[in-house]
């Protein structure tokens, strides 16, 4: 079974599933998750949200995976190569691990990822048990910044496993003036595609932020949006992330990064007080 990876979740779960062999080509995202295909010179093509049929015809391969985020364009570009599509659109962490059964199945690992799905649940479950009696922060996550987009479904449960209250609806837009009017304790960006680079202090400075709770204490961070915005078992170092951000007295203080590394995250810092 050869397989075109056409978002970077799709490349964690197969390569956690030792099967790496199977991806036939890949975007170059999955690059920055999977470093280890940067040694097959596989063929690059577009993610889900921008695919030409084009450059997925040359590709030997049996099966085309994409997953979320989608466009009609893009959707309308796979399903012109005249491959086999598989469209993965999970909301929830139930849906993520659906998922990853269905991509074990498809490569004849059922066992492997019962093991994956059955590691997230107990790593969920242990920081749950670590934060049950503490008090609840209330976060704003931003998947987004224009315009302004909460975190999905998966990142809110993902907080209340880390001890905190998510604000606002999980997708949703909203604005610089509602994020103010609910003053959160725990602002927490990770857009799309910027990896760790969120522009905190400039990000701050622009929606006239400074005055929020948030920022007066220092609890203002980014963390790599392949820990929060990849449906894959990758979650479960954002999960960590997320409880050092929500409760560093009990996991850890954040620490600035150096490079890239998969436990990454940026502290704003104290002269935006």
């Amino acid at each position: 079974m050869k397989i075109v990876s056409l978002q970077p979740s799709v490349s964690v779960i197969l390569d956690r599933l030792g099967c790496l062999d199977s991806i036939a080509a890949c975007t170059k995202y999955c690059l920055d998750v999977v470093p280890a295909l940067r040694e097959r010179s596989l063929p690059m093509v577009h993610d889900s949200w921008s695919t030409h049929p084009e450059e997925l015809l040359p590709v030997p391969a049996d099966l085309v995976i994409a997953s979320v985020p989608y466009r009609q364009e893009s959707l309308t570009a796979i399903l012109r190569s005249g491959r086999p599509v598989l469209a993965l659109a999970p909301k929830t962490l139930a849906g993520i691990y659906q998922d990853i059964r269905l991509i074990a199945s498809i490569v004849q690992q059922p066992e492997r990822g019962e093991a994956l799905i059955s590691d997230m649940e107990a790593q969920i479950a242990a920081v749950q048990t670590r934060t049950a009696a503490l008090t609840r922060p209330r976060v704003y996550c931003e998947e987004w910044g224009k315009p302004l987009i909460h975190s999905q479904m998966w990142v809110r449960e993902l907080v209340q496993a880390a001890g905190g209250e998510f604000i606002g609806e999980p997708g949703a837009t909203t604005t610089e003036e509602a994020v103010a009017a609910a003053d959160p304790d725990v602002i927490i960006a990770a857009w799309c595609g910027a990896g760790d680079r969120v522009p905190l202090e400039r990000m701050v400075k622009n929606r006239k932020w400074s005055g929020l709770g948030a920022v007066q204490n220092s609890r203002v961070y980014c963390i790599a949006d392949e820990l929060l915005n990849t449906p894959a078992p990758t979650l479960s170092q954002g999960l960590q992330a997320l409880a050092r951000a929500i409760h560093p007295g009990v996991f850890g203080a954040i620490t600035s990064p150096h490079g890239r590394q998969i436990e990454e995250f940026v502290a704003i810092t104290s002269k935006l007080k």
